[in-house]
């Protein structure tokens, strides 16, 4: 297979699906701050942030979870869970895009998506209370016909179903779309749905290099995405 790149780009792609931490925005900062906030109100000792990026991508209740066992053993975790996730919460609500950054190339590319008449979906792993603001406070938003949480569905990546109504409600098939993501559980569910992949290798991916996941590219940025799809 020859490989992706501008003078061989992807072809007859008409879907986008994004991931949004790790892929387009670095919460960590504000996770950070929420995350601490809440082990302080539990009288626990704060985490590091480079722990905290490993625990990215799996939804809040693991984000959550994972933390509190850097301290906890598995019964106690599971006992501090509910009061935990409340602080959580409580803490997030505050801080959500207040410390995150927008990665480099993430405005230029999605602009030049729009430029192609792609359609842009986020399908993401975050609740819906956090993911639109946090879109709409880095200046996002406008740019996504589409927005699937992780409370959208019964189901989450790396189960491919929101990738998969996504492409259905643009009317297209999972072969006419591209996700790019960060993760393992991006590469999972973009491969079990059907669809292409380009991993960045900035993000959360547990510490393990994206090109495990054998993506039809890896990108730098999103603009370098945008220009390989034709």
């Amino acid at each position: 297979m020859t490989a992706i790149s501008e003078k061989n780009p992807l072809k007859d792609i008409r879907v986008v699906i994004l991931d949004l931490d790790g892929t387009m925005i670095d919460s960590v900062p504000d996770l950070d701050v929420a995350l601490n906030g809440m082990l302080k109100e539990l009288t626990l000792p704060p985490v590091e942030v480079a722990s905290i990026r490993m625990f990215v991508g799996r939804g809040t209740q693991n984000l959550v979870r994972s933390t509190l066992s850097v301290h906890l053993e598995s019964d106690e975790v599971e006992k501090t869970m509910d009061i935990a996730m409340t602080l959580f919460y409580k803490y997030y609500r505050i801080v959500n895009g207040e410390h995150s950054t927008v990665f480099p190339g993430v405005k230029e590319g999605l602009q030049a998506m729009k430029e192609k008449r792609l359609d842009i979906a986020c399908v993401t792993n975050k609740p819906s209370i956090f993911t639109e603001p946090l879109l709409a406070k880095n200046g996002l938003y406008s740019y996504f016909n589409l927005i699937y949480c992780s409370d959208t569905f019964l189901v989450k990546k790396p189960d491919p179903f929101p990738m998969q109504m996504a492409c259905k409600k643009f009317g297209y098939q999972p072969a006419q779309a591209v996700a790019i993501g960060d993760s393992v559980n991006d590469a999972q569910a973009a491969r079990a749905a059907g669809c292409s992949l380009f991993m960045v290798p900035y993000g959360y991916n547990y510490g393990k290099p994206v090109g495990e996941m054998n993506p039809d590219a890896t990108v730098s940025s999103l603009l370098q995405a945008a220009n390989l799809i034709s």
